[in-house]
Formats: structure tokens, sequence, C-alpha cells
């Protein structure tokens, strides 16, 4: 069983993920970390060089692999989980949490990162906005439940609050 955190840009993914990982004492992936890493270059020269479905391509092999993992967990990318190919991938391999906050939230957390835009002509928060309305349904399609990262909580109290709802939501954790 591994666990995957998926949300929006900026929900706090990736930090949740590794306090969770360390208190666990399971290794912490990030994917696009690992996707930048295999490809050799940023998200925004793969984005700009190969198109957003190249992109979703990288994601979804990564994905796969992820799936075939065990006690591991998993900071999916912003939009992984909008992909249907990703949640059948991913189905079965452990819980998705998916992690929430205010779209101002986000886009003062997101503004320090070079993020290619989904919807281009679009300012951040014009983009987040557009892409939650879009797509909010999916996130929560995917997710067996939801945490919210905007209630002034420390990381490691966030991912003490999920290791909690962990045990007492996920038979066998």
């Amino acid at each position: 069983m591994n666990i995957y955190l998926c949300g929006m840009i900026g929900s706090g993914k990736t930090a949740v993920g590794m306090a969770v990982s360390r208190q666990l004492r399971w290794p912490f992936f990030d994917l696009d970390q690992v996707m930048e890493g295999k490809a050799g270059k940023r998200i925004h020269d793969i984005v700009a060089e190969e198109t957003w479905l190249g992109f979703r391509e990288r994601e979804y092999e990564i994905c796969k692999r992820f799936s075939r993992m065990n006690h591991t967990v998993v900071a999916l990318g912003g939009g992984t989980v909008r992909y249907e190919w990703n949640r059948d991938i991913l189905n079965g391999s452990g819980p998705i949490i998916l992690l929430t906050a205010k779209l101002k939230v986000l886009a003062e957390r997101v503004r320090k990162y070079d993020r290619p835009r989904v919807n281009p002509g679009t300012t951040l928060e014009q983009d987040l906005a557009l892409l939650w309305k879009r797509f909010k349904h999916l996130y929560f399609l995917a997710a067996d439940f939801t945490y919210r990262t905007d209630q002034d909580k420390t990381v490691r109290q966030e991912a003490n609050d999920i290791i909690r709802i962990l045990k007492q939501r996920v038979p066998g954790f």
C-alpha cells in the first residue's frame, strides 16, 4: 500500500508528503521531481518542447512505476488525477488524499515557482480559478478523503492529522 497526495499546485503535496514519509519511515517521491530528473530538464521546458501531451505521457509512465511500489508516499503532480488513465493505474495501490486550500492561499504559495500556465494568457489567480472550476469534480472523484492545508497548522501537525485519518479510515493501515 502506498499513500498518494493529490491536489492543485500549491496545496502542500510535497511538504506534507515529506513529513508523512519521515514519520512513517517510508520512501518519498515527488512526481514532478522524478519527471525532471528523468528528463534532465525542468517541467517548464518539457511542456515548452513536448507540449502538455508529452508531459502527460511522461506522467503516466511514472504513475505506472509508482503503482508497483509498496509502502511509499507519493506527491502527485497538480493535474495528475484529472486524467482517467492515471486514476485507473493508481486505483487499488493505496489511498489518494486530496489536499485543498483557498485559491488565494494556493496563489501565494505558487507565486515563487516558475510553472507553465495551463490556460495561457491568464494571471496565476485566473488560471487556478479556471482549473478548479473545470476539474474540481475530478479531484474529488479520485480522492479517498480530503484534508485542508490552509488551517494555520504546521506541516508536522498536518502530517500527524493525515496519519491519524489513515489509521481510522484505511483497513490494515
